[in-house]
């Protein structure tokens, strides 16, 4: 498979591998604090590009600064660390919290070209919306994908990322697919290796990446933390803490 056509199954398959009926019986997400060792606590589990094409960025809970956090080391890699979601109608007033503190940027990053398409920290939504409100192109791909995943992808996600070259709140698609629409959450170089808190009004962040396309929010399907440099062959680190999905 060409390199392109894999990145956009990827983007498309963040959620290969995952069974919607594992662990996750609450809205809530699992805190990496509950960690018994370096690996995230169930069910957050590593996700990357299907058959291993590329290396895949290392998770790992650490001690810093006194509390348990998730190392994101990204390595000419790929990979995200995924939470599922039981599928239910999404209550009002969601917000998506969390702190995360960015060490070393991707040189040569640039979320507006597909070879600059790399981010050291994101944190993204993944929403059930109905086939329907696609175009007709996207709809057919997210059957393809999810034909060839065995699984029930995505059909939109909002990441949010922090990008050290773009202003905050900045809004963009993945340069490979429209499914995936980007917000920078931060992005002040001055910030760098200094905790960050950020807090999010999901619906309606929803509203201003997909409004044109959904008037309402659909369910959430998962939470994913995620750092890439596979474009760039770059190198990034980071860490996110304190993540929390909440009404």
């Amino acid at each position: 498979m060409p390199l392109l056509n894999t990145r956009i199954f990827a983007l498309m398959a963040m959620l290969y591998g995952l069974t919607f009926a594992v662990q996750a019986t609450e809205f809530a997400l699992v805190p990496f604090s509950a960690a018994k060792t370096d690996q995230a606590p169930a069910p957050w589990r590593v996700v990357g590009v299907p058959g291993g094409k590329i290396p895949l960025t290392r998770f790992s809970v650490v001690d810093v600064d006194g509390r348990k956090v998730v190392r994101v080391e990204a390595s000419k890699s790929y990979g995200n660390l995924v939470h599922d979601l039981p599928l239910k109608a999404t209550v009002a007033g969601l917000r998506l919290n969390w702190q995360w503190r960015l060490d070393e940027p991707i040189q040569g990053a640039d979320l507006h070209s597909r070879e600059g398409d790399d981010s050291p920290l994101k944190v993204c939504v993944l929403f059930d919306m109905p086939l329907e409100k696609l175009g007709l192109i996207n709809r057919n791909l997210l059957r393809f994908a999810r034909a060839a995943s065995a699984e029930k992808l995505p059909s939109a996600t909002l990441c949010y990322v922090w990008d050290d070259k773009l202003s905050p709140e900045t809004l963009l698609p993945n340069a490979y697919t429209d499914r995936v629409r980007i917000i920078v959450a931060t992005g002040s170089a001055k910030q760098l290796g200094q905790w960050v808190e950020v807090s999010r009004d999901v619906a309606a962040d929803f509203q201003r990446a997909f409004g044109t396309e959904s008037d309402t929010l659909p369910p959430v399907m998962a939470v994913l933390v995620g750092g890439d440099a596979d474009n760039t062959g770059g190198h990034s680190l980071g860490y996110v803490d304190s993540l929390r999905l909440e009404p």
